[in-house]
């Protein structure tokens, strides 16, 4: 029975962190929870304590936070979840019936927000399957422990390390789609406007995809 560590990068989440550790540990008490902090100011770090999450303090970067709660893990599998984001309650059942064939390495849930407006909607439908294009950490990546580490973890980037591990991962293995969705917050679309921040969005990719370094892609990032 293969055993999760379920890791978390936050930085400045006082207002989610204690909610997602406490929606990880109902599905399953068992579960490792990890906090990656980045350097919080706020009293996220004592909240996730509190919550009954192991904290690491990391360098500030999505990647970097990522790699330093990998480090610590115990667990056979990893499940990188965004502190915004909230898996499905039949999360760890799904997983463990899915991993348990040793050909499955790496896996995503099919992904939906928490607004039902219907561009978001599609967005979130187009990434029920995977490609390039349709592969984030929004949609919480579960690796295995050893596949994590023959990659080399997380790049070191600002954006796009999470493409770029499901990149990597891809070549060596197929990347299996949960049959369940988590639903992510969608307070960035509504601060910014949907339409606004979806072609923002995919104006960002196509400079990824072009081969423009993450650091100058990060600089335009909202």
């Amino acid at each position: 029975m293969p055993n999760f560590s379920v890791i978390i990068p936050v930085l400045n989440e006082a207002d989610h962190i204690t909610a997602c550790v406490h929606a990880v540990r109902r599905l399953d008490p068992a579960v490792e929870v990890i906090v990656a902090d980045g350097g919080s100011r706020d009293e996220t770090p004592a909240l996730a304590r509190a919550a009954g999450a192991r904290v690491v303090l990391a360098p500030r970067g999505r990647g970097p936070q990522l790699n330093a709660g990998a480090a610590i893990a115990t667990g056979d599998i990893f499940v990188f979840l965004h502190a915004d984001t909230r898996l499905p309650a039949n999360a760890f059942p799904l997983l463990r019936n899915m991993f348990a064939d040793p050909q499955v390495q790496v896996a995503k849930f099919r992904l939906s927000f928490d607004d039902p407006d219907w561009l978001l909607a599609l967005a979130a439908r187009m990434m029920w399957f995977d490609s390039l294009l349709t592969s984030y950490g929004d949609q919480c990546m579960v690796m295995r422990r050893d596949l994590f580490h023959a990659l080399g973890g997380f790049p070191d980037w600002p954006l796009f390390e999470d493409v770029e591990l499901f990149r990597r991962a891809r070549a060596r293995t197929r990347v299996h789609v949960v049959p369940a969705q988590v639903v992510t917050s969608a307070r960035r679309f509504r601060a910014n406007g949907i339409l606004r921040q979806l072609l923002h969005d995919f104006w960002l990719w196509l400079q990824y995809l072009g081969g423009v370094s993450p650091s100058e892609i990060a600089r335009q990032y909202r």
